[in-house]
């Protein structure tokens, strides 16, 4: 299931605790562990306390005779103790998860009164994410990023939850980001749903928790969550079609010329791919590669030239390009902003 969650594009492990909850729905989940590691633990240590006891008092001695002691068939009383205890903690336990549960499953079509949700759609694919913004306050996005969610925090007394649509373009996936929310699949020909409120600004760090294939454990999740100001400013340039900065005008041509366009879409140009990722404005997210390395021209030209160097088995070919021609690639692709 879940591996490998240290993070390569750090020198040190994120927190992924669920005892470090950033959320609602996390909250709910971590007071529920703790509720039943309680519960648990006081059963372990009742029996082992009278384990230790019998082991004690009824030890041997060594100058008893080795004659059997009475036995006792049958006891009425410890039989109903026994069969009642566990069905009550049972019950309490049912009574836990089915409150969780609520808690954690809301439905997105009533959020709480004066909140300003947002909605994204999340399909997994081998072995990337795909995020389709649908709405958020009530105003349609329709426009789509990859591998880096942006959200908002909520701020000023204003909720702001985050509502996912999670689909699966392949093979079962499963969205995990342990300070955000619980661990949700994402299965063919299914749609599942999962939220999370911030309640503060932040890099939240998960991964698909599902084994599904070659790239599963560099199949990251980045969560970033901005202040309301900076992610309208940021919703309103993703909203908008390419806009290449002078230096990659020479390399438009050339990228539009070669397979990239095939798998890959930039908006506002005659690329409209949906095999891979959107690179309509590449540069505003901080990785590459589901989150495996920094988002920098050398790593992009590196990825560019062979993909399997950086993420062995992905499904994006070496193109082997001339050099002239992937310094323009990179260029045009570095103008994406």
């Amino acid at each position: 299931m879940g591996s490998c969650l240290l993070l390569a594009t750090t020198a040190r492990p994120e927190n992924l605790s669920i005892f470090d909850p950033a959320s609602p729905s996390a909250a709910s989940i971590r007071d529920l562990f703790l509720l039943l590691l309680f519960i648990t633990g006081g059963i372990l240590l009742v029996f082992e306390s009278v384990l230790v006891y019998s082991i004690i008092r009824f030890r041997r001695k060594p100058d008893t005779s080795t004659a059997e002691p009475p036995q006792v068939y049958g006891s009425k009383p410890i039989e109903v103790a026994w069969t009642v205890a566990p069905a009550l903690i049972a019950f309490v336990i049912a009574l836990l998860l089915i409150r969780t549960v609520f808690e954690v499953r809301v439905d997105p079509d009533q959020p709480p009164p004066g909140s300003k949700p947002l909605y994204v759609t999340v399909v997994g694919h081998q072995w990337w994410w795909e995020y389709v913004y649908e709405k958020y306050d009530g105003k349609e996005l329709k426009f789509t990023t990859a591998n880096e969610l942006r959200v908002p925090a909520s701020a000023d007394g204003v909720a702001r939850p985050v509502y996912l649509t999670l689909k699966s373009a392949d093979v079962c996936h499963s969205y995990w980001v342990p300070r955000l929310a619980g661990k949700t699949d994402l299965i063919p020909g299914r749609t599942n749903h999962l939220w999370f409120q911030p309640r503060a600004q932040g890099v939240f760090h998960g991964q698909c928790a599902e084994y599904c294939g070659t790239q599963h454990a560099k199949m990251l999740l980045r969560v970033e969550v901005d202040s309301p100001d900076d992610f309208q400013r940021w919703l309103d340039n993703e909203r908008k079609p390419a806009v290449e900065e002078p230096k990659g005008k020479a390399g438009k041509e050339a990228f539009l010329k070669v397979a990239c366009v095939n798998c890959h879409a930039v908006r506002g140009t005659s690329a409209r791919g949906t095999f891979g990722p959107d690179l309509t404005h590449l540069m505003s997210r901080k990785t590459l590669a589901t989150g495996l390395v920094p988002n920098t021209r050398a790593e992009l030209r590196r990825w560019v030239v062979d993909p399997q160097v950086v993420k062995p088995g992905c499904l994006m070919p070496a193109m082997k390009l001339p050099e002239n021609q992937v310094d323009l690639v990179v260029d045009y692709l570095q103008s994406l902003r």
